[in-house]
């Protein structure tokens, strides 16, 4: 009985140094709503006098099952590369202006947004490199949140944050990516909250894969892969897989066991990926770890032996801007004539020994006249 007196205890002291830290925090901006929440961005001042920024997913009370479930996930993933990291030890209970009780769950803050926010900035002039390191971060994700038990269900760029890293010597610009939004999460093998017969969508319906849709009482890690199929797809192309289809098109087709169609552009060894996570059928598409070993993403990267098992530490992606063009510098490939130079020429000099003729010397010539 002691025992659980102080662990409640310890909660509500958890509790309430986690509410004073966020009435320290001021609001900043509001980075997103959604039908059940929101995301807002605070700053708040370091010991040191510095100022860093925090993400805080609020939702009403109504909703606290879900955020409960996703911060308990985020709980287990602490640690994990590529996956959004959490901040405090519990939830914390406010109210907000309009009064309603609502729960918060304050996270680390992505300053450079989504890989939509990316792909829309860029559209088709994202590298083969570019997008090989972002998959590979994607799939370094699904390694560690499949390994726990779980698919995270809803995986797609406005749930793939990128974390800017900058060189103090060269301020060049690297992208950390990591994967977010787990409120649909479940446990690989139990049946979704969200699926429904005349609405059978287990996460956003351009990213699901056929047999998600065909049942939704068990879902299995291969839906992600097939979700990732469509996020390298969509880095290739700048458009989301079945564009001009409405939900009924989407649902028809994938019910006919329909992949999204590849354009010839795409490199043969992505054009291989990307078959690969679209496999009809589930077994086919391998696992997380498998395909990090695919060739599309070791073909120029040999380090992979510790990716394939979870063990890196993140990835770094490395964007440098290519230098200006002088005006300066013309055109028209200049010609070059290339004069080659005659060798100096020697005489030869002969190796037998000169004769030297010796002359008696001369009498000297006097102009002078003698005197008598």
């Amino acid at each position: 009985m002691q025992r659980k007196t102080y662990r409640k205890r310890e909660k509500v002291i958890r509790d309430n140094q986690s509410q004073n830290k966020l009435q320290e925090m001021e609001l900043v901006k509001v980075l997103g709503k959604g039908t059940y929440g929101s995301v807002e961005l605070f700053s708040y001042k370091r010991n040191d006098g510095s100022t860093s920024y925090t993400a805080v997913k609020i939702m009403d009370s109504q909703d606290y099952d879900s955020i409960d479930r996703e911060f308990r996930i985020l709980s287990e993933l602490k640690g994990c590369p590529s996956i959004v990291q959490l901040y405090g030890k519990s939830l914390v209970q406010g109210i907000d202006c309009n009064g309603t009780k609502v729960y918060k769950m304050s996270m680390e803050y992505a300053s450079a947004g989504t890989l939509t926010n990316f792909i829309e900035r860029n559209r088709t002039n994202l590298s083969n490199s570019v997008i090989k390191d972002f998959t590979r971060m994607i799939l370094q994700g699904l390694v560690s949140i499949h390994s726990h038990g779980y698919v995270h269900c809803d995986l797609k760029p406005d749930n793939l944050l990128l974390f800017p890293i900058y060189d103090k010597e060269t301020w060049n610009c690297s992208y950390e990516l990591k994967i977010s939004d787990f409120g649909l999460t479940t446990r690989a093998g139990d049946e979704s909250d969200c699926w429904r017969i005349d609405e059978p969508w287990v996460g956003t319906a351009i990213y699901m894969s056929p047999e998600s849709v065909r049942d939704g009482t068990t879902v299995k890690k291969t839906l992600d892969l097939w979700s990732l199929g469509c996020v390298v797809l969509e880095m290739f192309t700048g458009e989301r897989a079945w564009l001009g289809f409405d939900l009924e098109g989407v649902k028809s087709l994938l019910l006919d066991e329909m992949a999204p169609e590849i354009p010839e552009t795409v490199p043969c060894d992505a054009r291989q990926f990307l078959e690969k996570c679209f496999a009809r059928k589930p077994e086919e598409r391998g696992t997380a770890s498998e395909l990090l070993l695919h060739p599309f993403l070791i073909g120029d990267h040999e380090k992979m032996g510790s990716s394939a098992a979870g063990e890196r530490t993140g990835m770094v992606l490395r964007l440098r801007k290519p230098p200006p063009i002088s005006k300066d510098i013309p055109t028209k490939p200049l010609k070059l004539k290339v004069i080659s130079q005659k060798p100096q020429q020697f005489k030869k000099v002969s190796n037998k020994p000169r004769k030297v003729k010796i002359l008696p010397p001369r009498r000297p010539v006097s102009n002078f006249v003698p005197v008598q």
